[in-house]
């Protein structure tokens, strides 16, 4: 998908780039708000080749299991006789991004058999360290980072990598670290850690307001249907999908052969008829949700009067629904919640109209 208004996002990031690495960013979003695409936009048009690396780590799709996974997915292994900093420079000579750290595969052998992190750390420090010794900036970005929220390697494999990413940002102003993801319930989990206090910020890259979606409606309809949509087409889009970019898109492509209101009413049954099966599976499983060392079941009566609460209202305070409750709904995928605001609201339009609609 095209990237479409998210200047004010491109410009934040530009900025916080050009500065001396001293924060951890955090990136994170509804489903299909755009995040990746935003960071591909910069990665691939937006920065100076020759003053920065990037080494972009996508977990995304990625079946990671255990510690062994993880390093192999941060690693990009060689067998050539050259130094890891030769190939960068010939990576980078086609393309503006480096997919994992090079390493010399009898070099990434000793890593994995040692399972020492501090070991796995070190070595990425010395590559970036001749990076910027060479005038380059070097900038790390690691893509749906909650993957490996709940592995552990003599510990959280994650508060290892929280430690090293403080000593690249803050401490040694050496690198910059990108985080994103799509998991609210991560970003609550990070936002709340004591060790990242003062160390982290954070980069909301949300669905499309109003006003915006409306002239994403108008540039799609231009650019796939070679014509203007009405006021009120317009209208009933935004009434169905709101600003959820991937939707409108999908239903800008439909409504070239389909009639639009098919479009919508098909989307939204199918919407609907995902919440109804939800709501009647309740009937027949007892959903439980693990807080701390606590395992919480849920009753089916407080989940349906939690998404009650959407009948009225897009956005709600987090405080009006009880955590185990919303953490279950998010897991679901039903609702997204902004733990810096502190609000939760539906992960769509379309799960907000299907809600009023079931639950009406």
């Amino acid at each position: 998908m095209k990237l479409f208004n998210r200047e004010k996002e491109i410009n934040e990031i530009l900025h916080i780039i050009e500065r001396e690495p001293d924060d951890i960013y955090f990136i994170f979003g509804p489903i299909n708000s755009g995040k990746t695409v935003l960071i591909n936009e910069i990665i691939n048009n937006r920065l100076d080749r020759n003053k920065y690396v990037v080494f972009y780590i996508n977990l995304r799709g990625i079946f990671i299991s255990n510690y062994e996974d993880f390093i192999e997915v941060l690693f990009e292994e060689y067998s050539e006789d050259k130094k890891p900093l030769e190939v960068i420079k010939s990576i980078i000579k086609d393309i503006p991004v480096v997919s994992g750290i090079p390493i010399p595969k009898n070099t990434l052998n000793e890593l994995l058999d040692k399972k020492t992190p501090k070991n796995v750390f070190k070595y990425i420090t010395n590559i970036l360290l001749e990076l910027k010794n060479q005038g380059k900036q070097p900038i790390l970005i690691i893509d749906e980072l909650q993957k490996i929220g709940d592995m552990k390697i003599n510990g959280f494999l994650i508060y290892e990598l929280f430690n090293y990413f403080i000593n690249l940002t803050k401490e040694l102003h050496l690198c910059h670290v990108l985080c994103i993801s799509s998991d609210s319930l991560f970003i609550e989990k990070v936002y709340n850690e004591a060790m990242l206090d003062g160390r982290a910020k954070y980069i909301l890259v949300d669905d499309f307001d109003k006003e915006t979606a409306l002239r994403f409606m108008d540039f799609l309809a231009k650019e796939i249907l070679n014509k203007y949509l009405s006021d009120e087409e317009k209208e009933l889009i935004y009434s169905y999908v709101g600003g959820k970019a991937k939707d409108i898109k999908y239903v800008v492509e439909e409504s070239k052969f389909k009639d639009l209101n098919d479009v919508l009413e098909y989307m939204l049954k199918e919407e609907m008829s995902k919440l109804d099966m939800f709501l009647d599976m309740l009937d027949y499983s007892k959903p439980k949700v693990e807080i701390g060392d606590e395992t919480i079941e849920i009753k089916k009566e407080d989940i349906v009067n939690a998404l009650k609460l959407f009948k009225e209202n897009y956005v709600i305070s987090k405080k009006e629904i009880s955590p185990p409750v919303y953490i279950y709904l998010i897991k679901k995928n039903i609702l997204f919640l902004n733990p810096i605001e502190g609000t939760l609201k539906p992960q769509s339009y379309l799960i907000w109209n299907a809600i009023k609609r079931v639950l009406s």
